[in-house]
């Protein structure tokens, strides 16, 4: 059994709001001293105030917007330089709404330069950090529409798709390293990155809607469980392990020195 413990400081991406700063909270309330990093200053100020004051826990603000090439620099350089950080939260994400026909192309490539490459860098140079000292711990927010692209718009779809795929691959490279990963898939979530997208929650069942509290309580004891990935909202994790049963049984014939015979 894994779990977090009050061992250093947790770095949490996109900590002005929903998910990120649920996050916080739950971590402050493990004793671990806190970095917030978004955009919104005024926000994490407010954020960093509250619960200092509530757990005892040292929480430091640094304003970034990860779509810009130098501040992700300093976010890359703090991970190198401040051997505290122990946990990385990969949450910073923004949303799409609509087909890619016809999309806001420079939107697109603003959303994967935070969804995918910003996460990218800071998951590998904490990767590198942790494994070098033996311990530490990367979360990385994906997305159920992972699993089922065909239900939601392409490029959001494939941004994290990325994330899924880029944990599972880490995993891999980090065992035995003592550094724990973890990609959290969760459905519908009631946060404001669906505003911001253009999407009305209001129109979605309520059945398919999850508070953000009860999603990252779900995700923390997934972690504290080992999970690799954790699906918040499915009931029965042996639907999972079928999933990956039947993923894993392709590995002997995706790469073959003959096509299949239904090409000949």
């Amino acid at each position: 059994m894994s779990s977090v413990q009050s061992q250093g400081t947790a770095v949490v991406t996109g900590a002005s709001s929903g998910i990120g700063a649920v996050y916080a909270e739950r971590l402050a309330a493990r004793g671990f001293d806190l970095l917030l990093i978004a955009r919104d200053e005024a926000r994490l100020n407010t954020a960093a105030k509250a619960l200092s004051s509530k757990y005892q826990v040292q929480v430091e603000v640094l304003k970034a917007d990860l779509t810009l090439k130098d501040n992700l620099l300093k976010v890359e350089q703090r991970l190198r330089d401040d051997s505290r950080i122990s946990l990385l939260l990969n949450n910073a994400g923004v949303g799409a709404n609509g087909p890619l026909v016809g999309a806001d192309l420079d939107q697109m490539e603003r959303m994967i330069q935070l969804n995918v490459l910003a996460l990218t860098r800071l998951a590998g140079v904490a990767a590198a950090v942790f494994s070098a000292a033996g311990r530490g711990a990367i979360i990385n927010i994906a997305s159920v529409v992972a699993l089922v692209p065909e239900r939601f718009n392409a490029t959001y779809s494939a941004t994290k798709a990325y994330v899924l795929s880029l944990t599972q691959s880490l995993h891999a490279e980090l065992k035995g390293s003592g550094v724990q990963v973890q990609a959290v898939l969760p459905g519908m979530t009631r946060t404001e990155i669906w505003e911001r997208s253009g999407l009305d929650l209001t129109h979605i069942p309520a059945e398919m809607v999850m508070e953000a509290g009860e999603m990252v309580d779900a995700s923390l004891s997934g972690f504290d469980q080992g999970e690799l990935v954790t699906l918040p909202s499915l009931p029965d994790a042996a639907d999972w392990q079928a999933l990956v049963t039947a993923r894993m049984a392709l590995g002997p014939n995706l790469s073959r020195s003959s096509a299949a015979v239904r090409y000949k």
